[in-house]
């Protein structure tokens, strides 16, 4: 079985080394790149990957992923896309060949968009771009997917993971034009309508962002509970961001019982709760969170419900109820998790104080 690895580009020479030596034990890795006006090609070919050159005008990542794809032979039984910000962990050539069947199209694997500070997964959930060499094409101008000609076969390896290291420093800035085009070219797409509403509320716009998100959960196909949650806490942040905080409420109220199951929505309303110092409220969302202990594995994962946020809001609630015992209690479980933080510290001695002041 050959397995290959094929990517697009662009002025990227910083990560090529770490990228190929993750997916050096592939047999054949191609590259097309976009316009790079670093050392990145050089470096590519140095190292014996195939690489072409092509200017796409006007950009979409779907018909430059397509190009890529184009350039894979045709004896090729398997394809990694793999960004050259993402890495291969070590063993992953062995699982695929240990777990891919005749009949197997496509391969979800374990996926770390983002670490915390301390380098532990932040943002975590299953991907899909691993997949045979025939009848699989890109759509859409950005947020692209693999579309199958015919009836998919999946098979799931968590065992096989990618992670992803951004650079910081990369623009943008064409995400919000190409998503209004992918929605323009398909208006009744509910995962590209949900996609523009959540980059207008990354943008600030927030009256774009509710008409949206709105539009996006009066599709007939938007039946996924996780994303349509989603789309009502995000139009709940606009109503924040609006001062407009009983809409604001009724939206998360939504979101809670679209997904109850999810810790995000309770969270995020005990936010809302914390600036508008409702403590007892406060106090009540978070434990509704902390009984949630599945984290799914989906690409809608809010970190702040699983890093220390609910015990920083919890401390801070007791505190101003004055129940200082339990505040301190939850700062140090906070702390534990992120016992770097100045202002955990802080509010830690703070509290010490009231215990024994009072």
């Amino acid at each position: 079985m050959k397995i290959c690895v094929y990517a697009i580009c662009k002025n990227e020479e910083k990560f090529v080394d770490r990228f190929y030596e993750s997916a050096k034990d592939a047999d054949g890795i191609y590259v097309l790149d976009t316009g790079s006006t670093d050392d990145t090609v050089n470096k590519l070919k140095s190292l014996g990957v195939i690489v072409n050159q092509k200017i796409i005008d006007p950009w979409r990542f779907d018909v430059a992923r397509n190009l890529s794809l184009e350039m894979i032979p045709e004896d090729f039984d398997v394809c990694i896309a793999l960004d050259l910000d993402e890495v291969l962990i070590k063993g992953w050539k062995e699982i695929i060949l240990n777990n891919w069947k005749e009949d197997t199209t496509r391969l979800r694997y374990n996926y770390i968009w983002s670490h915390d500070e301390y380098g532990n997964p932040a943002v975590n959930f299953l991907c899909d771009k691993i997949h045979s060499r025939k009848n699989y094409k890109w759509v859409n101008p950005v947020h692209e997917i693999l579309k199958y000609d015919g009836v998919e076969n999946f098979i799931t390896c968590e065992d096989l993971t990618i992670e992803h290291f951004p650079d910081s420093t990369k623009s943008r800035a064409s995400y919000l034009p190409l998503l209004e085009l992918a929605v323009k070219e398909d208006p009744n797409n509910d995962r590209n309508t949900h996609y523009l509403g959540r980059e207008y509320m990354f943008k600030r716009r927030w009256n774009e962002c509710i008409d949206t998100l709105i539009k996006h959960l009066s599709l007939p196909t938007a039946l996924w509970k996780d994303e349509r949650c989603a789309s009502m806490r995000f139009i709940a942040r606009s109503y924040k961001n609006l001062n407009r905080f009983e809409e604001s409420k009724m939206w998360l109220n939504k979101a809670i019982n679209e997904a109850p199951y999810l810790r995000d929505p309770y969270v995020e309303m005990a936010l809302l709760c914390y600036q508008l110092k409702e403590w007892d409220n406060v106090i009540n969302y978070c434990n509704q969170a902390l009984e949630i202990k599945t984290h799914a594995k989906s690409y809608i994962n809010e970190p702040f419900s699983w890093d220390y946020t609910i015990y920083d809001l919890l401390s801070i609630a007791y505190y101003n109820i004055k129940d200082y015992q339990k505040s301190l209690e939850n700062v140090n479980i906070a702390l534990e998790m992120n016992p770097l933080d100045k202002r955990l510290i802080n509010n830690k001695q703070i509290i010490e104080k009231a215990l024994t002041d009072n």
